[in-house]
């Protein structure tokens, strides 16, 4: 038979002009278990009509098999298994679902039971992805000859329908829970009848009545149980909704039948009749009696609590609150001026943003003393500005309960005792000054006495020595005993020239301060280099002086230990201001920016054996002591180091 008349045979066969099918005709079926259509039985060919003309979804699984076919309406089920499922093997077409539904399509191949499933849940793959579906479905067997030749299953998907009345369930049980968590009272009133349903227990507790008693009437709620002063309310309230259809609403007393007066609360909305004239209306009510105290004792509350705010909001300390998870809750305006942040900035984040990071295991310490409900006081320690400033604080901080005194937050007052402890430093810096300055003067004239000694038996040594070398020896001796007793004076740090200013070139003075250095830095590997362009001579304490540009260079000996290059120069300048410029440059190790800004201050130094800290901070005060100024700049890179400092002394009582 050629292949238009096997076309021809299948139409006669498989009936219908639906997508199926169509699609039934056209498969190859010699390549499945059921082979050509043309060899099929009568009774699969009638089934598989009946399925195609069935407006139900329908499958068909013929033979032990189980052979895949369904009807265009099935076709939505199957998504993107459409068309391949077709002559496919039903536990391959829904492999997903297979462990479900092979129980039934077996006990119905095998043993003739019919199965029917209201609502069973199967996933089953829409589209590609697994997804949770409900489905009513009937297995019933297809008998040939006596024996079960396939399995006929109509089904529907109720997904829809079960989670529906799922949500159905949900929502009247949410309904429930809100009325009773709201302690609310569900009424009916019929309007027209005057006659009242109460639906549930709690209509009756806010009436003070039981269910043998009954609901009052309208009558009698409006006449009798609403106070008198709220009736007309309560009427104009009714006309509203009974008129215009608008929602019910009353706020007002009632008197109970012991007489007691509690407050109330009705909402509702008019549930038209038929005749579209008056109907029912359904509402609620709840007794408000507490609510109302409350709110009274609280606008009593807000004015003290305005009263409160504005003396947080005018207070010079930082107050902020925040709960127990360390959340900002509240910042005023001294917080604003002290951190940076504004409350729109800073509440609702973290309190550890205002604490640097190696003191955060604090804000811990503090949350466990809240939660104990113990106060923390005048605890210092330090903070971070919005600009990254470290500053530090005094804190309180203390413990915020709530009505059933359950502690919910804490209270934080702050104060900057930055300013306080400069003042302190400052203090402590100046007693040290003037302890040393004692210690100075002490030693001072206790080293004088020995040395004016020396000094004066050189002088008696002097005629008594006629050889030249001696001579020679001896004014080497008296120049190194110069040098020691300056030396002294300047290791002290605290020596201060008594004698006048007079009129001396700055150039002369730092190269006789030079010489007195020369050999030390020749023994240290170092070389000097000098530019003198100055012979401008200024008004100046020629000891000071001498005592700052001794100490610069002192400086610059310790920071070169492997040896290097010391540049000296004294220049006159016009720019900013006509002065002298004298500048001390080396090469040694520089120092490092975190301490650079702290090199002028009393007793801070970088030498872990000698130094006292204090040359910087003296040669600072000599020099603005004459109007002038001194600077530091430094380099410490393995590549790039140094460090130069330049004083400029103006040129007010300066002399050509």
């Amino acid at each position: 038979m050629n292949k238009a008349s096997l076309t021809s045979r299948a139409n006669e066969l498989i009936t219908g002009l639906s997508e199926m099918a169509a699609l039934i005709r056209a498969h190859n079926w010699s390549k499945t278990p059921l082979g050509p259509i043309e060899g099929w039985s009568e009774t699969l060919l009638a089934t598989v009509n009946l399925m195609l003309h069935s407006p139900f979804p329908t499958i068909l699984s013929w033979g032990p098999e189980m052979v895949f076919l369904y009807n265009d309406a099935a076709i939505s089920t199957l998504t993107t298994k459409h068309p391949n499922a077709l002559g496919g093997l039903y536990r391959d077409v829904f492999h997903e679902a297979w462990e479900l539904v092979s129980a039934d399509l077996e006990d119905c191949f095998y043993r003739g039971k019919t199965a029917v499933r209201d609502n069973m849940f199967i996933p089953i793959l829409f589209n590609g992805v697994l997804e949770d579906h409900y489905w009513s479905y009937s297995l019933i067997p297809v008998y040939e000859n006596g024996r079960i030749g396939g399995v006929y299953d109509a089904f529907r998907n109720m997904t829809e329908v079960v989670m529906g009345a799922r949500r159905l369930r949900e929502s009247e049980a949410r309904l429930k829970l809100a009325t009773e968590v709201a302690e609310l009272g569900v009424f009916v009133w019929d309007t027209v009848e005057d006659l009242g349903s109460w639906e549930n227990d709690r209509m009756y507790e806010i009436f003070g009545r039981t269910r043998e008693d009954g609901p009052v009437s309208g009558a009698t709620f409006m006449n009798e149980i609403v106070h008198a002063d709220y009736q007309s309310t309560f009427w104009q309230a009714m006309d509203a909704t009974l008129q215009e259809g608008e929602p019910f609403h009353f706020k007002g007393p009632m008197y109970l039948s012991d007489k007691s007066l509690r407050w109330i609360e009705v909402n509702g909305n008019l549930q038209p009749s038929t005749d579209g004239s008056t109907g029912k209306i359904l509402g609620t009510m709840r007794d408000i009696t507490e609510m109302r105290n409350i709110e009274e004792e609280g606008l009593a509350g807000a004015a003290r609590l305005g009263e409160l705010a504005a003396i947080v909001a005018s207070s010079d300390d930082v107050i902020l609150s925040k709960n127990l998870d360390g959340i900002i809750t509240s910042w005023n305006d001294a917080a604003v001026r002290v951190f940076g942040y504004s409350a729109d900035e800073i509440v609702g984040t973290s309190i550890l943003k205002l604490i640097p990071e190696e003191l955060h295991s604090d804000e811990k310490t503090i949350i466990e003393h809240i939660r104990a409900g113990r106060r923390v006081e005048h605890f210092e320690t330090v903070r971070v500005t919005k600009d990254g400033r470290k500053i530090e604080v005094s804190l309180t901080v203390s413990p915020i309960k709530d009505r059933t005194g359950q502690v919910i937050g804490a209270s934080k007052i702050l104060r900057d005792i930055s300013s306080r402890r400069r003042i302190e430093q400052s203090l402590l810096q100046a007693e040290k000054i003037a302890a040393t300055g004692r210690m100075a003067a002490t030693i001072a004239h206790e080293i004088n006495n020995p040395l004016e000694a020396v000094m004066n038996l050189l002088y008696l040594l002097r005629p008594k020595i006629t050889d030249d070398d001696g001579r020679g020896y001896l004014a080497t001796a008296e120049d190194e005993l110069g040098r020691v007793s300056h030396i002294a004076k300047q290791t002290l740090g605290y020596y201060r020239e008594h004698a006048a200013a007079s009129l001396a070139s700055l150039s002369v003075i730092t190269e006789h301060a030079l010489t007195i250095y020369e050999p030390r830095c020749a023994i240290a590997g170092i070389g000097i280099k000098k530019f003198f362009d100055s012979k401008t001579k200024v008004v100046f304490r020629r000891g000071e002086m001498m005592q700052v540009i001794s100490n610069l260079i002192a400086n610059s000996i310790y920071a070169m230990p492997t040896g290097g290059t010391l540049s000296v120069s004294v220049s006159d300048v016009r720019s900013q201001g006509e002065g002298i410029v004298l500048a001390i440059e080396d090469t040694g190790v520089g120092i490092t920016p975190d301490v650079l800004p702290r090199v002028f201050e009393a007793f801070f130094t970088t030498r872990t054996t000698v130094g006292t800290g204090i040359g910087l901070f003296v040669a600072k005060q000599f020099v603005e002591g004459h109007g002038g100024r001194i600077s530091i700049e430094s380099r410490s890179d393995p590549e790039d180091h140094g460090t130069t400092v330049r004083i400029f002394l103006p040129l007010q009582t300066a002399y050509a």
